[in-house]
């Protein structure tokens, strides 16, 4: 080896030479251009080819980002992974710092003549972090006095549920603290207080279906099934007559007020049959539709447009909940509460139910309380072998299908189809 090589070499060693791209890679280059294998390199040799790799990677990220492309001939990235790469970069330069507000709140503030069985809810600017909204976060007091309760969080809504109903003819105020953040860790602009004062009764009522809660079937235009189908409870059709009534080999009585099928346990009647079959039908199918309008017409949501329509994987307490799109069950959802509280959806286009789920009642909650107001064009559909519960008031259809059960009422101003199914009626 030559002088100069030597020097290079004790350069290198003494770390006085700097890095080249020749020194570099998985085999390098000494002066005379001999290969060494990557064992026979120094420490200096070593880091400086990490370093040199590390630096293309880095190149690459930054081509990637600045062009907004995948490399998809290479199969590196894809152009989710782009986005998501350029997101997290935009978002770790340009920090959410905007801080959180209160929206709107259920009571209102300054609000009168409130329900005793009220639950206060309060809807933020954005969503908020969880763990930050709690009874600390989140109080109720009449007076100096706290309320006992219950703090939860659903969407961007804070929701405070008294342990027991509030007294009546009194005033409560309502605190969210500045602790509450946003998921970006800003804490509430300012602390929000209001007050509201409650009436003499109890909130919610049920929707009151007349004549019509004497069915559990109860369609304007025809009830149909096919399979081994089991309804417990009366079924009827009006204005249409017992030729809508298909798929259940009906019998008629002697009285011709009503038929028999061995598929319901109870009776079938249609508006061709003898008096006063007619003339409670018509009335029947009337409370129907007043139902639907009273629902259709219940003020002050508790919630609007939960999980954009999908709550499937939600566990519900009672309330009014109004979405301006259909609703979807993908997964179960559970109806949580006690055996006089009252749900009441609004949904101003379908109501589906995937096949195998359901809903699901907890904590002494009761199908009879629950109404499921549909306007969808469609109506409503059950999935094969889901589970329903509730009253249904329909604009128009409800479609079973095969193997779905359902525990309340299905009443439908179009045609009720079912399809090897068990109805019963809620107690």
């Amino acid at each position: 080896m030559s002088l100069r090589g030597v020097e290079r070499r004790s350069n290198l060693l003494h770390g006085n030479e700097p890095c080249k791209e020749k020194e570099v890679g998985m085999e390098t280059k000494d002066a005379y251009k001999q290969k060494r294998p990557i064992n026979l390199m120094t420490k200096k040799e070593r880091v400086c080819m990490k370093i040199f790799n590390k630096m293309w990677v880095i190149a690459l990220l930054l081509f990637v980002f600045m062009t907004g492309h995948a490399v998809n001939a290479s199969g590196l990235l894809t152009d989710t992974t782009t986005r998501s790469f350029a997101s997290n970069v935009f978002q770790a330069s340009n920090p959410d710092t905007t801080r959180p507000t209160v929206n709107s709140t259920n009571p209102a503030s300054d609000a009168t003549d409130v329900a005793i069985n009220q639950k206060i809810y309060a809807t933020f600017s954005e969503a908020m972090k969880r763990s930050t909204i709690t009874k600390r976060t989140f109080t109720v007091k009449k007076g100096a006095k706290r309320v006992s309760g219950k703090v939860t969080y659903v969407g961007v809504t804070a929701i405070f549920k008294p342990a027991s109903n509030l007294k009546p003819n009194t005033e409560y105020t309502a605190t969210i603290k500045t602790k509450a953040k946003d998921r970006a860790g800003n804490k509430l602009a300012s602390k929000f207080v209001w007050s509201f004062t409650t009436g003499e009764v109890t909130g919610r009522l049920p929707v009151d279906l007349g004549l019509a809660g004497n069915y559990a079937i109860l369609a304007k235009s025809g009830i149909s099934t096919t399979g081994s189908t089991l309804i417990t409870g009366d079924i009827g059709v009006s204005p249409i007559d017992s030729t809508a009534i298909t798929g259940f080999g009906l019998t008629l009585d002697a009285s011709n007020q009503f038929a028999t099928s061995s598929l319901v346990v109870g009776k079938a009647y249609a508006a061709d049959y003898t008096e006063p079959t007619p003339a409670n039908l018509t009335t029947a199918v009337s409370n129907m539709e007043t139902a639907y309008t009273d629902a259709a017409g219940r003020t002050l949501p508790d919630a609007t447009e939960l999980g954009a329509g999908e709550i499937g994987g939600m566990t519900i307490e009672s309330g009014l909940y109004k979405w301006s799109s259909g609703v979807l069950i993908t997964t179960d959802v559970t109806l949580t509460g006690g055996s006089e509280d009252v749900w009441i959806f609004q949904i101003a286009e379908d109501l589906t139910v995937a096949s195998g789920k359901s809903v699901i009642l907890s904590g002494g909650a009761q199908a009879k309380n629950i109404f499921w107001q549909v306007a969808g064009g469609v109506g409503v559909e059950i999935g094969t072998t889901a589970h329903m519960e509730g009253i249904i008031l329909a604009q128009n259809a409800i479609i079973m299908n095969t193997g779905a059960s359902w525990n309340g009422r299905a009443l439908a101003q179009k045609a009720v189809t079912l399809d090897a199914n068990t109805i019963t009626e809620p107690d």
